[in-house]
């Protein structure tokens, strides 16, 4: 009942400044400087609400048993230093002193493992200390450990926050339970992004345990093997070349025509308000059966954004089919699944990138940039 209560309050919360604001921005008295601050604050509730929704139906996977591992290569340093550079700016914001710390040797430091679902617990971890921690600093990190006769990497998160009372140490980490569960709690959250750490700890073959003490902070500890090695060699490739993904062109005033795959009005008129500024014509349809035919029609076609859920045919389909007889052309699939694994299912589908729903439009700038420069 309390995690219900709480993930209604986590989901209506965001949704009153959504609708709020909305209502507000549309007053024509307001100045420019109140609209920026409102739409601002419009912004902030609505990628809250999109964090939520996120770790909801990751909960979800993880308990349907519907995770798979995806196993790459993986640079520790490379990795620790891109969570180092997103966390800095909010860290350093609140007055917090962030550091990191790896002390693993250059010729150590590349591992095979689910990188995707490292960086997911170690962003979990190093998100609730900087939430838990007023004042003080958070350093994160990790180590090459011995246990039970074999090597594995131990990753740090420590705080000087809140800490956490003895008899609670256990509890976060279980399904839906907070260490606060009261309504006078002091910090937002869904309280899943601890349980869905430890179900991504235990499927990399590791433990997660939490050192604290009440009023003088954290430290969680994670282990994960220390694999060099694929189990399994896959010769399975992409079937996009190289030099499809690399053809040099310029966006701007070249006649580019670009396809946009969308089923839903709002989410085609929002891309194609984007992709407008690379290209004089766009041709839109609004399943994968109208793609597929669009595709043979129009060869000269140089990028498609390919929706993933839609009628008639979905999108990984549609781009199967298109790979039959176009190699070349460049397929970024969108989807508002947005969920771990995605990703290479798009890539295995024949597609070149992906880019998960709600749509920044900043990041969907740079994708354009990265495929259609000059």
């Amino acid at each position: 009942t309390a995690f219900l209560n709480n993930i209604s309050h986590e989901i209506r919360t965001p949704f009153n400044g959504i609708l709020g604001f909305l209502s507000i921005i549309q007053d024509s008295d307001l100045t420019n400087s109140e609209r920026d601050e409102y739409i601002d604050l419009i912004n902030k509730s609505a990628y809250r609400l999109m964090n939520t929704i996120n770790n909801i139906v990751e909960i979800s996977q993880i308990q349907a048993g519907q995770m798979n591992l995806t196993a790459s290569e993986t640079n520790i340093k490379s990795l620790t230093d891109e969570l180092f550079d997103h966390f800095k700016t909010d860290a350093e914001s609140r007055g917090l002193e962030f550091t990191i710390n790896n002390d693993l040797p250059d010729s150590l430091d590349c591992i095979f493992t689910d990188r995707i679902k490292l960086k997911t617990i170690l962003s979990i971890l190093i998100g609730n200390a900087i939430k838990f921690t007023k004042e003080g600093s958070i350093e994160f990190g990790c180590d090459l450990v011995e246990t039970r006769h074999a090597l594995s990497l131990r990753f740090f998160v420590k705080d000087t926050g809140i800490g956490i009372s003895e008899n609670k140490q256990q509890v976060i980490f279980e399904r839906f339970m907070q260490a606060d569960v009261s309504n006078t709690r002091q910090f937002e959250g869904s309280g899943i992004g601890l349980s869905i750490s430890t179900a991504y700890v235990k499927m990399l073959g590791g433990k997660i345990w939490v050192e604290s003490e009440e009023g003088k902070g954290s430290v969680f500890y994670f282990t994960i093997p220390y694999i060099v090695e694929p189990e399994e060699k896959n010769d399975v490739k992409n079937v996009v070349s190289a030099e499809g993904a690399e053809n040099e062109v310029n966006p701007e005033g070249s006649g580019l025509k670009i396809l946009i795959v969308e089923d839903d009005q709002s989410s085609a008129k929002f891309v194609t308000l984007i992709v407008r500024k690379f290209s004089k014509e766009v041709l839109m349809v609004s399943n994968g059966l109208e793609a597929v035919k669009a595709c043979r029609e129009n060869p000269d076609i140089v990028l498609v954004l390919m929706d993933i859920q839609m009628p008639e045919m979905n999108g990984y389909e549609a781009t199967r089919q298109i790979r039959q007889f176009n190699k070349e052309v460049i397929i970024i699939a969108q989807t508002a699944f947005g969920l771990t694994g995605d990703r290479e299912k798009a890539m295995d589908a024949g597609c070149n990138d992906y880019i998960s729903k709600p749509i920044k439009k900043d990041e969907f700038m740079e994708l354009m940039q990265k495929y259609l420069k000059k």
